[in-house]
């Protein structure tokens, strides 16, 4: 009778109605209804495909069904999908009326239907299949001894056509693998482009084979093979990714410069005379690779012929290699220094009626134009390309914001209005590590803009930008996500979807997910944390690193030089993450609390302040064995006092002087020890 009731209770669960806001869908779609009923997942579990659908199309099927049976464990008899209607009766039907292009405003659309038994995916191409069936592989249910699909239709479709994530990959070297596991959390959340920055002060990153010189001497031995980067363009082309390369010019240059110095544009004084030994000694010498962060001068010489004529041979070699319709060339961050102090480049000016640096700059970056047209590649830089004299045919990528001097949206809106085509970075800079609500609620189209349909149209999309000075293969993936996730959402979910707390909630489950692709940002803390302890505990380290953030913005490398590319990060800074957990968390019991002081609440609050008073002893009990936790002691202990004298407060177990109260919290806010900040300081001024 027991196991009777068992089995009657676990099909009530099953047949249960889900309701939306337990489903945890990211981006959420742009429509759903949800209906009584569910489809039941068992081992006879298979997948058919019809229509004319890029092969793609069988090896993502595939993946979702290696995928889900790793979800479930039922071992399903389905194999490998290898060609149309090979199994007319499975339960799963995907149907794509043709093959998808990879590139911009292509159909990604899909229309789900689970029914009780069947399923069907509906898309006009293969790349609307492939979200498809990523937002089924979301919806799975379960109870305790089973899962399910609930009966639902979904209609779905993305707002922005480009949907992106720049990686840097010049300033530390992302191997193949991390490459990789990203393009498939990428494909997880919907997006379809990545812009690969290649090529920047720190590093030359591509192979060519007819100019070596760039790998030998400006990589460190740290760059992609030609095979290599054909293949990762393949895996990004199975999973529906347009990749956009980035060869940063003419500024952000020293990589070059130091293969091929005779077109850089600092002036060289040579002195004992004009011997040519001399002046090509003073000249080889007179550039190198990068090794802090910032703004730099080497610059390429746009008055020189041999300049065009290199970059003309490069973009012969590195186009091919990138099939998509897109070419970034950077054009950021010139700041001209080595242009003016050149006399030769001051007359090229005069010559060439060009008044200001700008001018100059457009001057050289129109000579790019028919190099890249003659691969079938359209020009895209970043926003200073932008002039009066530039191309219409560019695409302007804007980045610039508050932290520059311009106004919210300034730098996208000049963009549309000018008639150029724009992508938006200002605001998805994930690498400021901020809190994942700036990213989300920082719209592409923001409502003070006032464009006209045609100026909206502009407006292709955003990109999640991560520069990685401060990032190596170890901690990428927690810069990256899961906050990516939810920009990818405001990339393709409606307009209106922008509850915090459901974001933050379904957040939590894709970012447990993502692990499944084997992005590393959860498992990678412990192995950081258990570094610095010294392979002692982490208990007491973990649970101090979720209430620590890194400093914002670009405030923990002071002027670029306290790290460089080749500096240790695997410090307590490293481990912390934005968003720090047990802060969230806190923040929210701290608002129940004041506005209603009950006893259960109230314990809410102690407990938090009881876990973090325990701090100060034990992480000094491990710092005898483990040096690099000394930095953040004084922080520790800043909280662990505060802590202890709030409890004595809320358990009237004493008075505690206002003025000391504060002078403690104040402490709390340094940003003095081991490059965090304390999330909880805010809070903790509340509830004082």
């Amino acid at each position: 009778m027991k196991y009777i009731l068992i089995l009657l209770f676990s099909g009530i669960v099953a047949n249960a109605q889900i309701k939306k806001e337990q489903l945890n869908l990211m981006p959420w779609p742009q429509t759903i209804n949800l209906s009584e009923g569910t489809f039941a997942l068992t081992k006879g579990f298979r997948i058919n495909i019809t229509g004319n659908p890029n092969p793609r199309i069988f090896s993502g099927a595939t993946r979702f069904l290696r995928r889900l049976d790793g979800r479930t464990g039922l071992f399903f008899e389905q194999d490998f999908l290898t060609k149309l209607n090979s199994a007319p009766t499975a339960q799963l039907q995907i149907n794509c009326t043709k093959s998808g292009k990879i590139g911009l405003y292509e159909d990604e659309s899909y229309h789900l239907d689970i029914k009780q038994n069947k399923i069907t995916i509906n898309a006009t191409s293969d790349l609307g299949a492939l979200h498809g069936l990523e937002t089924l592989l979301q919806m799975l249910q379960n109870n305790s001894t089973s899962y399910y699909f609930p009966v639902s239709q979904i209609s779905d479709f993305p707002r922005f056509t480009w949907r992106g994530l720049m990686m840097d990959v010049a300033r530390h070297f992302q191997p193949v693998d991390v490459v990789k596991r990203n393009l498939d959390a990428l494909a997880a959340m919907k997006m379809n482009v990545f812009h690969w920055h290649l090529v920047d002060d720190q590093g030359w990153r591509i192979q060519l084979k007819k100019h070596p010189k760039l790998t030998e001497l400006a990589s460190d031995g740290f760059y992609y093979t030609q095979e290599e980067i054909k293949n990762i363009v393949k895996y990004a082309d199975e999973r529906g990714i347009l990749v956009v390369p980035e060869i940063d010019v003419p500024g952000h240059a020293s990589a070059i410069l130091t293969a091929y110095p005779e077109i850089g544009s600092k002036v060289v004084n040579v002195s004992n005379g004009n011997a040519e030994g001399s002046a090509k000694a003073a000249i080889v010498s007179s550039y190198s690779i990068e090794r802090n962060a910032g703004v730099f001068s080497p610059t390429l010489d746009p008055s020189n012929p041999k300049t065009y004529q290199l970059l003309s041979e490069i973009f012969d070699e590195a186009c091919p290699l990138f099939p998509g319709a897109y070419f970034h060339i950077g054009g950021d961050e010139n700041e001209g220094k080595d242009w003016d102090s050149n006399p030769k480049i001051q007359e090229f000016k005069k010559k060439h009626k060009l008044v200001t640096n700008h001018d100059l700059q457009t001057y050289f970056t129109m000579q790019l134009v028919p190099m890249l047209k003659k691969h079938g590649k359209q020009l895209m830089g970043w926003e200073e390309i932008m002039t009066k004299d530039m191309s219409k045919d560019a695409i302007i990528h804007a980045w610039r914001g508050p932290n520059e001097g311009v106004a919210v949206g300034k730098s996208l809106t000049e963009s549309v209005k000018n008639g150029y085509k724009t992508v938006l970075s200002n605001g998805y800079y994930i690498d400021l590590v901020q809190g994942v609500e700036a990213h989300y609620l920082n719209d592409p189209l923001p409502k003070s803009a006032n464009f006209t349909p045609e100026e909206k149209a502009r407006v292709l999309g955003g990109e999640a930008t991560m520069w990685t000075e401060l990032v190596t293969p170890l901690t990428i993936d927690s810069r990256l996500w899961p906050r990516t996730a939810a920009i990818a959402e405001r990339l393709w979910s409606a307009e209106d979807i922008t509850d915090l707390n459901s974001m933050r909630k379904r957040l939590a489950v894709v970012s447990f997910r993502l692990e499944e692709l084997g992005i590393t940002h959860i498992r990678n803390k412990d192995v950081i944390l258990r570094n610095i302890a010294n392979n002692q505990s982490i208990t007491a380290l973990s649970d101090f690193s979720n209430v620590c953030e890194p400093l914002k913005g670009y405030k923990r490398n002071k002027g670029g030089v306290e790290y460089q590319t080749y500096s240790p990060f695997t410090l307590f800074a490293d481990a912390c993450t934005p968003d720090a957990p047990d802060a969230i968390a806190f923040d929210a019991v701290v608002k129940e609390y004041l506005a209603d002081k009950s006893a259960a609440n109230k314990a809410k609050v102690t407990s938090f302040l009881n876990k973090w008073i325990g701090l100060k002893t034990s992480l000094t009990s491990l710092s005898e064995n483990a040096p690099l936790i000394q930095p953040i002691l004084p922080l520790a202990a800043n909280l662990s006092d505060l802590s202890q004298q709030l409890v004595n407060v809320l358990d009237n177990k004493a008075t505690v002087a206002p003025a000391v109260l504060n002078d403690l919290l104040e402490k709390c806010n340094s940003k003095d020890y081991g490059d965090v900040e304390l999330a909880v300081y805010e809070s903790l001024k509340k509830l004082l």
